[in-house]
């Protein structure tokens, strides 16, 4: 295949635009951004591809994020140039634009110069060479990029479709399991368990034997329930009970960033594992719920060693008689960050949690929705990589026929942050 400069193929014009004075109207204005803005006037009535002369990022750091193409009447920013077929019988327009958009940081960034304003110049552009196949290849291989990026932009309108009713599918299973109504068949085959209230009575007997002179909020003046307040009927063996009659709360321990020096404890905060410390305030693996902030309400289990900061609640309550997997999945669940206080932040707080209408299952029950629970969610992790593979496949092909366009470039590799799609995809 043979290599033609681009001063051969094309011409090449300035944008006249100033961006900061330019008027809106109803032609695109090509800038330097991904996204279009519009100008009363145009400069251009033709197909053109606009690359910009100046570097994205700046600060003497040489980068081109965006590469335009552009048809019809449009305008074009001042510090961009227009590249336009000399003769459209060899060179195809959208193949330029293709070929530079895909190779812009090996063909133009290099090209780019300067100590603090990082600039390319037009006529270091004109001096590239380009692979030129004949226009009838040209025309085939953008077409084959047009509908493999019509294939991909589909393929991700479904992914985050069908991702939208996965999320919805694994909110259902969380609240047919705490309802009762995954283990139908499982108290069919156990019907004799010990029922609820049992746990309950054992339950308050040692939370008030566990809370003498512990630092928790556990003095919880909790109302008596009544029939209307009970949303659905539950099934045999289970109970109704507030929150504050399965588990007490207290805060963790202040932590500074400073702190974290990188031990092998893992510091706990509303969203998880903060990082790491060399000594811990929690000697047994402990569910904690976001106290205040944007996790507010978010739901962890830690390891058995861990530092828990003020950021959370550590949950107390009876192993014996309550299954940790069952009440991390429940308090999940229960979306604790809704009762929160909405001020300058949202802050949770026992007064808010502890009232709340709650069921119990009998002990062997909760296990078995533990249990049940994992492998539904397990089957929506598989089908959400089955989805993803789709996706995958559809990037392969465009590698492929990428790859297979610009051969001259052994080593080609799709840039990760072009925008083609939006380029492509409505043509």
């Amino acid at each position: 295949m043979k290599l033609v400069k681009l001063n051969a193929l094309c011409d090449f014009e300035k944008g006249s635009t100033g961006l900061a004075k330019a008027e809106p109207g109803e032609y695109p204005l090509v800038t330097t951004g991904a996204e279009r803005k519009t100008s009363n006037t145009y400069q251009f009535d033709t197909k053109a591809v606009c690359i910009p002369l100046v570097s994205s990022t700046g600060h003497g750091h040489a980068s081109l994020k965006n590469v335009h193409y552009q048809e019809g009447k449009f305008a074009l920013g001042s510090i961009l140039v227009a590249l336009t077929s000399k003769d459209e019988s060899k060179l195809d327009i959208q193949f330029l634009h293709l070929y530079l958009s895909q190779l812009k940081d090996r063909v133009l960034v290099p090209l780019m110069s300067g100590a603090a304003n990082v600039a390319l110049s037009v006529k270091k552009i004109q001096g590239i060479e380009i692979p030129l196949p004949s226009i009838g290849r040209q025309l085939e291989i953008v077409e084959k990029f047009k509908s493999i990026v019509i294939e991909e932009c589909e393929l991700k309108a479904e992914l985050t479709h069908q991702q939208f009713l996965l999320k919805k599918l694994r909110q259902q299973i969380l609240h047919e399991a705490i309802e009762g109504k995954l283990t139908v068949e499982w108290r069919a085959q156990n019907p004799c368990v010990e029922p609820a209230s049992e746990l309950l009575e054992r339950i308050g007997a040692e939370h008030a034997e566990r809370d003498k002179g512990r630092r928790t909020n556990a003095q919880k003046q909790l109302p008596p329930m009544d029939g209307e307040e009970k949303p659905f009927e539950l099934p045999s063996g289970w109970a109704w009970c507030r929150l504050g009659d399965l588990i007490s709360i207290s805060s963790g321990d202040g932590l500074i960033s400073s702190q974290m020096n990188g031990g092998d404890i893992p510091v706990f905060g509303g969203n998880g594992i903060n990082g790491y410390h060399d000594a811990y305030n929690t000697n047994e693996a402990t569910v904690t719920i976001g106290r205040v902030g944007a996790y507010c309400g978010a739901v962890h289990l830690t390891p058995e060693y861990s530092w828990v900061t003020d950021n959370c609640f550590r949950v107390y309550f009876s192993k014996k008689n309550i299954d940790t997997e069952y009440i991390l999945l429940h308090l999940k669940q229960m979306d604790l960050g809704r009762s929160s206080y909405k001020g300058a932040q949202p802050v949770i707080s026992g007064k808010r949690v502890y009232p709340l209408l709650t069921q119990l299952p009998p002990f062997r029950e909760q296990q078995a929705i533990v249990a049940k629970v994992e492998k539904l969610l397990k089957l929506c992790d598989q089908l959400e990589t089955l989805l993803s593979r789709n996706q995958v496949y559809a990037k392969q092909l465009m590698q492929k026929v990428l790859k297979e366009a610009f051969s001259y470039h052994g080593e080609y590799e799709p840039s990760k942050c072009d925008s083609y799609g939006s380029e492509y995809a409505h043509d």
